[in-house]
C-alpha cells in the first residue's frame, strides 16, 4: 500500500506552467486557500517557521521588518514547517495561538507543509528551483526574498535575520525597484 504522503510527493509536483511565485495558491492558517496573486506588486519574504525551536524568537523581527515596511511594499509570509527535530508539533490553530499570544504576529501564517523531503511542497520546490543554491532548507526559518514580480527569488540561510546586513540590504533593494 503505497502511503499518503508518498501519493501527495507524486502529485505535488510544481505546476509546469509555474513562472512565479503568483501561480499558487496556499491555504491560509484558518486552512481556507488563498491565491499567492493577493501579493503582487509587493517584495515577499517566505520563511518557514517552527515555535519550538531555538531560532523561533525570529518571528518578533519578522514582525517588526513587516510593519516597518509594509507599506512600502513588503509582506511576510510565514510557513509552518515540522520537518526539522518535531519543532512544529501543534495544529494550525496552536500555530495561530502561538504566534498571536507571544509575537503579536499580523503577517499572513499559512497551514503547515513540508520544505523538503518526498513530501517537499510545490511551492518550495518552484522558490529551490529559482535560487542557485538548490540543496535542501537546511532548518527553520530559511528564507526566500520574491521581487514584486514574482519572479527574482534570493535565499538566505535560517541563521540570516531580516536585521542582518545582507538581509537588509535585499529587502531595501527590491524594495526600492518599482
Amino acid at each position: 500500500m503505497i502511503s499518503a504522503a508518498a501519493i501527495y510527493a507524486l502529485l505535488a509536483v510544481a505546476p509546469v506552467s509555474a513562472t512565479s511565485l503568483y501561480d499558487f495558491t496556499m491555504n491560509n492558517i484558518d486552512g481556507k486557500p488563498m491565491s499567492l496573486k493577493k501579493f503582487k506588486g509587493k517584495v515577499v519574504l517566505v520563511v518557514n517557521v517552527a515555535s519550538k525551536c531555538g531560532l523561533t524568537p525570529q518571528y518578533d523581527a519578522l514582525q517588526k521588518a513587516y510593519e516597518a515596511n509594509k507599506d512600502k511594499g513588503l509582506v511576510v509570509l510565514g510557513f509552518p514547517a515540522n520537518n526539522f527535530g518535531g519543532q512544529e508539533p501543534g495544529t494550525e490553530a496552536e500555530i495561530k495561538t502561538f504566534c498571536n499570544s507571544k509575537y503579536n504576529v499580523t503577517f499572513p501564517m499559512f497551514s503547515k507543509i513540508s520544505v523538503k523531503g518526498e513530501d517537499i511542497h510545490p511551492l518550495y520546490q518552484w522558490l529551490l528551483k529559482q535560487t542557485d543554491n538548490q540543496s535542501d532548507i537546511e532548518w527553520n526559518f530559511g528564507k526566500f526574498l520574491i521581487s514584486r514580480d514574482g519572479k527574482k527569488v534570493i535565499r538566505f540561510s535560517p541563521r540570516d535575520t531580516v536585521e542582518s546586513p545582507n538581509v537588509k540590504k535585499a529587502i531595501e533593494s527590491l524594495l526600492s525597484e518599482k
